[in-house]
């Protein structure tokens, strides 16, 4: 059986990228992003993105598509995800499916909520009133108009905060009430083979610390300095890819380099504790591979499933 396509998540730094990097050039595949921050062209560095050596070793879809400036949603994914998967379906090829971003591997096997879509004025008064408010305030909002959302949200994401903000504005309805009936799946869960990496936690952060060393000698400060240059939306999501808002501030004269790189390893280790948590609660399906076979078992698995 031929598979839709092949599924590799795990925590950012765990090896994803040159396992399905590996694996897409053995199966003459091709590498689909599935990570939020590396479909912005202007982030390419400091979110770890293929590098255009990698690329040109086979085809890579979905990276560095997107401009910072937009407030790119899970909803446009799926979109461009499922014009990609009936390219490469017409030319038989097979997608390799990987990044960090577990909910955009769930709305593809699962389906999406049916969440209406916010006219563009309606979010631009929204977020022209959120200027000055810290996250907090704009959660404290939230929570007084819409408790239950507020519940299920962190007070220190201020970009699902204001999209729960933008639908209550929008519709008069809390943005729980919408998430219930979900859209048809793109990915029939049972074609396609799909594993978690794992390396155990110590490992893993060091992974993480010496990457972004690595970020900072090949120009992440640079890149962040153009961004920042640009003067977009602080809650936009590329604004908010881990390791900028530290160096901003370093740009800005508010922390110190040493400050801004601790923030920004501090910031991605977080992260990929969440990943592991998402990933044990939302992606039943996925295997779970660990140690030091994880490529060798990976590759393997999924070779055999698709021959």
């Amino acid at each position: 059986m031929t598979a839709r396509a092949f599924l590799i998540a795990g925590p950012t730094a765990s090896g994803k990228s040159a396992l399905a990097l590996q694996l897409a050039k053995r199966i003459g595949g091709a590498v689909v992003n599935a990570d939020s921050m590396q479909v912005y062209r202007d982030l390419r560095i400091i979110t770890a993105r293929p590098t255009p050596q990698e690329e040109a070793e086979a085809p890579h879809l979905l990276f560095g598509h997107v401009d910072a400036g937009v407030n790119y949603s899970v909803g446009r994914y799926l979109a461009d995800l499922a014009t990609t998967l009936d390219e490469l379906d017409a030319k038989g090829v097979t997608a390799v499916l990987t990044g960090g971003t577990g909910m955009y591997f769930k709305s593809a096997l699962y389906g999406l909520s049916d969440i209406p879509a916010v006219p563009e004025d309606v979010r631009a008064k929204v977020r022209d009133a959120a200027q000055e408010k810290t996250p907090q305030e704009l959660h404290a909002e939230l929570a007084a108009k819409d408790p239950e959302t507020a519940a299920r949200l962190r007070p220190t994401d201020p970009q699902r905060i204001l999209r729960a903000l933008e639908v209550l504005a929008a519709t008069g309805k809390p943005l729980a009430s919408f998430q219930g009936p979900r859209s048809a799946p793109l990915l029939d869960v049972a074609r396609c083979p799909a594993f978690f990496l794992a390396p155990e936690r110590e490992t893993l952060y060091a992974r993480i610390d010496a990457r972004f060393d690595r970020m900072m000698e090949t120009g992440a400060l640079e890149e962040v300095a153009c961004l920042r240059d640009r003067g977009l939306d602080p809650a936009l999501p590329a604004m908010r890819a881990h390791g900028v808002p530290g160096l901003v501030a370093y740009l800005d004269g508010h922390a110190t380099l040493d400050e801004a790189i601790m923030r920004g390893k501090i910031d991605t280790r977080r992260y990929a504790k969440r990943q592991f948590t998402f990933a044990r609660h939302q992606l039943p399906s996925f295997k779970w591979l660990s140690g030091a076979a994880i490529g060798a078992e990976a590759e393997a698995a999924c070779c055999a499933f698709g021959r």
